[in-house]
């Protein structure tokens, strides 16, 4: 079975080891053939804390940790000047 990845961007950086990751995808619509663009948020692991509010992220689906973190930060893609 593949791994799952997704990018996304870090809207929260308040708790410790733990960042929420807003993930944007446009789905085709089957019965109104519309594309629409859902946004879901993401609980990620992230021990180093090397993220940061604002970064573009890469996340990688894991076995649950906690109640509602099953997500992990693979790497950062594009970091904010600040």
């Amino acid at each position: 079975m593949a791994v799952k990845k997704k990018i996304g961007t870090v809207i929260s950086s308040k708790m410790t080891s733990t960042r929420i990751v807003l993930v944007k995808e446009k789905v085709f619509h089957k019965q109104y053939k519309k594309v629409i663009l859902i946004a879901k948020r993401y609980p990620v692991q992230d021990i180093e804390s090397a993220s940061r509010l604002g970064d573009q992220v890469l996340i990688v689906k894991i076995p649950k940790i906690s109640k509602t973190k099953s997500w992990r930060l693979q790497n950062i893609i594009k970091k904010v000047s600040n």
